[in-house]
């Protein structure tokens, strides 16, 4: 039995992988991805089968952000040129919920830029959630910034399912990628929206000048804050933000890093976000061994692939989209 297998088959079994075990999977010889990969399927297979869920993004407030974080666009600091604008409508909420839903996208994140929102922000995503719910049932997850207990509690009770807060990098390379708030507020967000009873979300960017220590601080960070969904993104260096040009990145180091997420956090939804299609390139089929959720569409300000060659590479691979009727029957049960 190689060394992957049996890793995979004693995480199986209820041990943890080791800080030396998990270096060694981001150390992976180009050669052994496929075997290592295989191993994560096995992990992936236990919990979820071949089923595939994905996310679908709508960018209701774009740019005007105070931080400085070094990746984003929209932060104070970026130079990119981008669509900057206000909160959206409501009906442009409900339509994109309609676009997903046509599409048998399960779940549908509400991304606004800016440090935490307004009460009229909260408002207006209250207001369309009760209406998306009602016409769609779709899982909603909203992603607002930093949040306060209040605004968390309104959420939960109109119907937002889960809340969206990435710790996007690990403690200790944090200052280097912003200093307008702290990786500590970033943790106590999540504990936030937790507390009022929505289901975590949390992940990373990776790309970012880390170490593959820091890579792997990260997947045990998110393992002890218990995140239900680990979106994994992948630096899409963008022109006229403090990261542009960084490109330190290649198809198989990625495919190594879903495999080390899926083997430190076994049972977890690992989502392959932002970033997938420049740096996995051709391997992004691979990816779903380890990863069981993608966004289908764009991101905020970067194009993603076009939906109907995401449905096709799943079909290609002989898996299954988990359904929004299927998604409906988990919620109910839960």
């Amino acid at each position: 039995m190689n060394q992957w297998m049996g890793l995979a088959e004693r995480v199986l079994d209820g041990v943890e992988v080791t800080n030396q075990e998990a270096c060694s999977i981001l150390e992976c010889p180009d050669e052994d991805v496929l075997v290592l990969m295989h191993a994560a399927f096995q992990i992936r297979k236990h919990y979820y089968g071949k089923k595939v869920k994905l996310n679908m993004i709508m960018n209701a407030k774009s740019g005007l952000c105070p931080e400085n974080c070094g990746y984003c666009s929209q932060s104070a600091i970026s130079k990119a040129s981008i669509d900057s604008y206000r909160f959206i409508s409501k009906d442009s909420l409900v339509e994109g919920a309609r676009r997903a839903y046509e599409l048998n996208i399960g779940t549908y994140c509400i991304v606004a830029s800016g440090r935490g929102p307004s009460k009229r922000e909260v408002d207006q995503v209250v207001d369309a959630v009760k209406e998306i719910k009602d016409q769609y049932g779709l899982k909603i997850c909203a992603c607002l910034g930093l949040l306060k207990p209040e605004q968390a509690e309104r959420l939960k009770e109109a119907g937002v399912h889960r809340y969206n807060h990435n710790l996007n990098t690990s403690k200790s390379h944090h200052p280097t990628i912003t200093t307008s708030h702290t990786y500590d507020d970033r943790v106590h967000t999540v504990e936030v929206a937790k507390g009022a009873g929505m289901s975590p979300c949390s992940g990373v960017i990776v790309g970012m000048k880390e170490t593959k220590q820091d890579v792997v601080d990260m997947a045990n960070s998110l393992k002890l804050l218990d995140a239900d969904s680990i979106p994994v993104n992948f630096l899409h260096a963008i022109d006229g933000t403090p990261l542009e040009g960084v490109d330190e990145l290649n198809p198989l180091y990625c495919l190594k890093v879903l495999a080390l997420f899926r083997f430190i956090n076994p049972a977890k939804e690992i989502r392959i976000s932002g970033g997938r299609e420049v740096n996995l390139r051709s391997l992004q089929p691979l990816g779903l061994y380890a990863a069981n959720s993608i966004f289908v569409g764009d991101y905020l300000t970067t194009a993603g692939q076009e939906e109907t060659n995401d449905h096709k590479m799943l079909l290609d691979l002989g898996f299954e989209v988990e359904s929004v009727e299927e998604m409906k029957a988990s919620l109910a049960g839960s």
